[in-house]
């Protein structure tokens, strides 16, 4: 299993790698009809934690962050099932229902859980585009604050000024911007997401997810060059400390293999330090969602 090795003065560190970002899912256990488009053909089977394994090892991944794929409690415990038997499976970013009056009362039934790390919702493909600030789910992301638990923001880029406005009213509250919000990549759009970008970067409990971009490019011929001015724009404004790897596996292979997305981003990262590595692909993540 690769380690990154940190020296700092006299003293050495050993970090795991973390993929921050990946989902699994068994066809029948729940609702993916978001798997029924003919462009999700190649994904339409189950992935498993047996699938992931051989493709972290050969990546030298140590363990990786599951992320929800639904609105439903049940797939939390489906979830954390699979990661309380796999030493793999590092945490759990699952959902509750923000908007309901029984959000405190969810969270307090998974927040002991020890590989419950966090939590999501599927806000790109809400009717609203102001969904995520309307006062119930506030009311809702006010709880997640309270008990201090992670929430990852799903965001196309007509979401993202919602990054900042959401950092102000819940300055306590850590977000994780996934995707770095999906700019328009296969268009070579930078313009309409840049700005928004580095205004949520400027609250230090907003952060971001180096993932899913792959699926944003050409899925046939896209280059690493082709990610390079978003990780760019992505890593001066947050930094490493607040910077983490995500696979987004298995929804990337539909662009390219596992191993084609870490190496990407190793090639568009280029020479960087071995503190600031170590942080991408391990510490920022360990940290933010508290992996233990």
């Amino acid at each position: 299993m690769r380690r990154l090795v940190v020296r700092f003065s006299s003293q050495t560190y050993e970090t795991q790698m973390i993929d921050a970002h990946q989902h699994f899912w068994k066809l029948g256990q729940f609702d993916y009809g978001w798997l029924e488009t003919e462009a999700h053909t190649p994904i339409r089977r189950d992935f498993l934690p047996a699938d992931l394994e051989p493709l972290l090892d050969e990546a030298g991944i140590a363990k990786s962050v599951i992320v929800q794929t639904q609105h439903d409690l049940g797939e939390n415990d489906w979830a954390l099932q699979l990661a309380d038997g796999n030493d793999r499976i590092a945490g759990v970013v699952g959902w509750v229902d923000l908007a309901s009056d029984d959000c405190e009362s969810q969270i307090e039934s998974y927040k002991d859980r020890d590989k419950f790390v966090g939590i999501r919702h599927i806000t790109q493909d809400e009717p609203d585009d102001d969904f995520i600030i309307r006062p119930d789910v506030i009311r809702g992301l006010r709880v997640l604050e309270k008990y201090n638990v992670p929430f990852d923001l799903l965001f196309y880029v007509k979401h993202l000024h919602h990054a900042r406005q959401l950092a102000e009213i819940l300055p306590k509250l850590p977000m994780v911007i996934d995707h770095i919000s999906k700019p328009e990549i296969k268009a070579g759009n930078i313009d309409n997401w840049k700005g928004n970008l580095q205004a949520a970067a400027k609250f230090p409990n907003v952060y971001c997810k180096l993932s899913g971009m792959i699926t944003e490019a050409d899925w046939q011929n896209w280059t690493p060059q082709d990610l390079k001015p978003y990780v760019d724009i992505a890593l001066e404004a947050f930094g490493p400390s607040r910077c983490m790897f995500g696979s987004d596996w298995p929804v990337c292979t539909l662009a390219g293999s596992y191993q084609q997305v870490y190496d990407a981003l190793c090639e568009v990262l280029g020479p960087i330090s071995d503190d600031e590595r170590s942080q991408i692909f391990g510490r920022t993540a360990m940290s933010f969602y508290g992996l233990g």
